[in-house]
């Protein structure tokens, strides 16, 4: 893993657009920070699976990427939703159960959506979005336009059937799709070191004849490069690229997780490794220019919780809409 941050041209990912990508970092940090609080009050059902120290791929994927292109999103997939442009009060009122939420307070974390923003919904399926990405990738290619479809998912996913027969079809058609692994270490409590017979979860993708990418997730620019070059790549014709962020979760995989399989000195080994620091310190910011942006950060979510409790409760009545069989 590289330790210091990629040498993108500050033209791409400093200035102004740093600060933009730094405050979404921190924004997605306290949202996740105030749904555990939520939850833990019951004001938040079902469980959650946090993604809170994995902020760098999904704001280094994100920004590669217009809202013209399409996001497949995984069930830890709240701060990508947040990095794609979904606003915390709305996210914040489908956590909550509100009418106002994305997806009417029907879907809760586990299956946020946002289809006016192409970002077409996480999956509870482990590796579920997956195929769906051949779907979305083959319309992309029927309608010659240039857009990609970027689809994410865990090195669990990566042990499932699914995956290997998309990146199969995927790879004879040449769709454009970026497949985005966040390897966080593990599946549930499954450590990559005894799931996987090899190095890099990236190197699968020699098996379908297409290119496998590993970096560093805590490092936003080496993120955006990747998916910048994926991109670039399946515009061009070349078909499908398997980036592997290596990364790592803070909480455990869902509420209930006692985390017994990891202990405390890994943890914060990792914590060490933090992006949000890590990026500031790139940035050359002052303690009171990062200051100032977790105050935004930190104002934002409190709106959003605000609104969030005035939304109104769905109707009983339309329990039914939007359920087929």
């Amino acid at each position: 893993m590289v330790d210091t941050m990629a040498q993108t041209s500050v033209a791409e990912i400093g200035g102004e657009r740093g600060r933009t990508l730094l405050r979404q970092m921190m924004t997605i940090r306290r949202f996740e920070e105030k749904a555990q609080d939520l939850y833990s009050l019951g004001l938040v059902h079902g469980t959650m699976h946090l993604s809170i120290g994995q902020e760098g791929t999904a704001v280094g994927a994100s920004a590669a990427l217009t809202r013209n292109d399409y996001l497949l999103n995984t069930h830890r997939g709240h701060g990508h939703c947040l990095a794609w442009g979904s606003t915390p009060d709305r996210m914040m009122a489908e956590f909550m159960g509100k009418e106002t939420g994305y997806c009417r307070g029907r879907g809760g974390s586990m299956h946020i959506a946002d289809v006016e923003a192409n970002n077409l919904g996480a999956n509870g399926i482990v590796a579920g979005g997956v195929p769906i990405a051949v779907g979305v990738g083959l319309s992309i290619q029927f309608r010659q336009t240039d857009q990609v479809v970027m689809v994410v998912f865990g090195d669990g996913a990566t042990n499932e059937g699914a995956f290997h027969e998309s990146l199969n079809m995927a790879s004879i058609w040449k769709l454009p799709i970026i497949y985005l692994c966040e390897n966080n270490q593990y599946a549930m409590s499954m450590s990559v070191e005894r799931a996987f017979n090899i190095e890099r979860i990236s190197q699968r993708g020699c098996a379908y004849g297409i290119p496998g990418v590993t970096v560093d997730g805590n490092d936003v620019a080496a993120v955006y490069e990747a998916v910048k070059e994926a991109k670039a790549r399946a515009q061009a014709g070349e078909g499908p690229t398997l980036i592997e962020c290596l990364t790592y979760r803070w909480r455990g995989h869902s509420k209930s997780d006692r985390q017994a399989y990891r202990t405390r000195e890994e943890v914060r080994e990792w914590q060490d490794r933090d992006p949000i620091p890590r990026f500031a310190s790139w940035l050359s910011l002052t303690d009171e220019q990062v200051g100032a942006l977790w105050k935004e950060a930190e104002g934002l979510i409190e709106t959003a919780v605000s609104f969030a409790q005035a939304s109104p409760e769905p109707d009983l009545s339309t329990i039914l809409e939007g359920v087929y069989a």
